[in-house]
């Protein structure tokens, strides 16, 4: 399973989608700072599933028809910013969806996510990633899950990561930098966030027009069966 994740710089680098999909034939794209009224229903052989609407710029999952089918989609809303209460630039920062690999007969749950800015405190970008995680386990509970963003924490990934584990979740960085726009905050910013799945690789891709790079993370979901809920939802 391919999974690409692009913060489009409100929404310069939409122009570039439809070639990255061509290029990098992903099965599910997740994208930050998109204009929802600017993106198209397919991009191709992708599906929307949904693109949050309660702020311009936002997020949106797309997946790929002929492989996967959504079951459900959920936008959530997080713990706010001072930011976010003065400036209002987004009132949901996750994008769950559920989706069902129609070959493999089995779900997942990919979600985009787009934490706080950097004028937050780390400690609300954790809290963030945590209710974020929670609220995606209550979407399929024990279902394979990935949750993939601009995470906006390019300092002390690895008390980051130890929190994440105490989840059970696992995080993981990409082979090369995504931010680098700004000398001093340049470095690694998109990660991907991971249970129930096998993590092949996370690589960045080259600079297009955002001033994030985009990642594909490349993954498959662990070997542990689970008991599919396609019968009890009746979908």
């Amino acid at each position: 399973m391919r999974v690409i994740s692009y913060n489009l710089r409100k929404h310069r680098a939409a122009r570039e989608l439809a070639s990255l999909a061509d290029r990098h034939d992903p099965d599910v794209l997740c994208l930050q700072e998109c204009d929802s009224t600017g993106i198209p229903h397919e991009i191709h052989g992708l599906r929307l599933a949904e693109a949050t609407a309660r702020n311009r710029l936002g997020l949106a999952v797309y997946y790929r028809a002929n492989g996967f089918r959504a079951l459900d989609v959920r936008a959530l809303a997080v713990k706010k910013s001072l930011h976010d209460r003065v400036l209002k630039p987004a009132e949901e920062r996750v994008l769950g969806v559920r989706l069902l690999d129609i070959d493999a007969g089995r779900e997942i749950i990919v979600a985009s996510f787009h934490a706080a800015p950097l004028t937050a405190l780390n400690s609300l970008r954790r809290h963030q990633i945590r209710t974020a995680l929670v609220e995606l386990e209550k979407m399929g509970p024990g279902l394979p899950a990935l949750m993939v963003g601009d995470y906006n924490y390019p300092v002390f990934k690895e008390n980051l990561g130890q929190k994440v584990r105490e989840q059970g979740y696992e995080l993981n960085l990409s082979d090369a930098r995504t931010y680098t726009r700004y000398r001093f905050f340049r470095g690694h910013y998109d990660f991907a966030t991971s249970v129930g799945f096998d993590i092949e690789g996370v690589r960045t891709l080259p600079q297009g027009l955002s001033d994030h790079k985009p990642i594909l993370v490349t993954a498959s979901p662990g070997a542990v069966p689970l008991t599919s809920t396609v019968a009890a939802s009746g979908v």
